[in-house]
């Protein structure tokens, strides 16, 4: 099933984000998570690329096993950055051949060892190669408080429109932790002229030691509401487990009561995580 049916058929949506194991190794244990997670019902289930694409044969196995094994309709991450078009459309070419009708095209991180040359700069560039290989829904990433390389919002959102025109039919934002900011960029992106649905996307934090890295990496400021949570609960892994999980169902509920339709919680392949997330809504979704 298309995200955009999807969208269309519900009054509100909660999905989950999964990542590939980096070995493997470790795939068996990531299947496992998969596999919980799948249990927990959600509208659509996301698989990561990895980086540079590393693992990104994973990717499309844990997308083919939610989509036959589990039942849950898959959303598949393309990153381009480290790509050329004969890879692109080989990688395009399996997931038509497993009917999975769901890509999320990004751009992607140079490797630190990468010396080839760049069939594609931009991720509008990979919209469009997969806009004209068809039959696909396709999902582009946005930033509620600007992506870290550029240098205003206004210039970001201005390089989403392309991106958006260039073929997006939904767009899923990165993490943010002040939902006010997201209800302002959802204001601006509409008077920019982009009108495609938006999921916002939450990370529940449960690791007070990482969330300086993840601030670095998405551009997302701390609230000084939840710095202090952090400062508390931070050096404590089940109170901040349990003050993160809390935290992110307060945006989750404020989002679905604001009138934002889709959720999408980045769940760092932690099913106990999801499932605390999945019964807080229990009667809301």
């Amino acid at each position: 099933m298309k995200i955009t049916d999807i969208l269309n058929s519900k009054k509100t949506v909660l999905s989950f984000e999964v990542f590939p194991p980096k070995t493997g190794a470790a795939f068996e244990g990531v299947v496992k998570a998969v596999d919980e997670i799948a249990a927990l019902k959600p509208d659509f289930m996301s698989v990561t690329y990895g980086a540079g694409g590393g693992t990104s044969e994973y990717s499309a196995t844990i997308a083919e096993h939610m989509k036959d094994d589990l039942g849950v309709t898959p959303l598949a991450h393309l990153s381009c950055i480290s790509s050329d078009r004969e890879d692109v459309h080989r990688k395009l070419a399996r997931l038509k051949s497993s009917g999975i009708e769901n890509v999320l095209a990004l751009r992607g991180d140079i490797p630190k060892d990468f010396s080839g040359n760049l069939d594609y700069t931009y991720a509008s560039q990979l919209v469009e190669e997969i806009k004209a290989y068809g039959c696909f829904c396709i999902g582009g990433a946005c930033y509620p408080e600007g992506h870290p390389e550029s240098e205003t919002l206004f210039s970001d959102i201005d390089n989403l429109k392309i991106k958006v025109d260039a073929g997006c039919d939904f767009l899923t934002s990165q993490m943010f932790f002040d939902n006010d900011a997201f209800y302002s960029f959802l204001s601006k992106v509409m008077q920019a002229g982009i009108y495609v649905p938006v999921i916002a996307g939450i990370m529940p934090v449960t690791n007070g030691k990482q969330i300086k890295r993840m601030m670095a990496l998405s551009g997302s400021a701390l609230p000084a509401r939840f710095r202090r949570i952090i400062d508390r609960f931070g050096d404590d892994p089940a109170a901040m487990t349990q003050a993160g999980i809390a935290y992110a169902t307060e945006q989750i509920i404020d989002l679905y009561a604001n009138g934002v339709k889709a959720v999408h919680v980045y769940s760092m392949n932690k099913p106990q995580v999801a499932a605390a997330i999945r019964a807080n809504l229990s009667h809301i979704v």
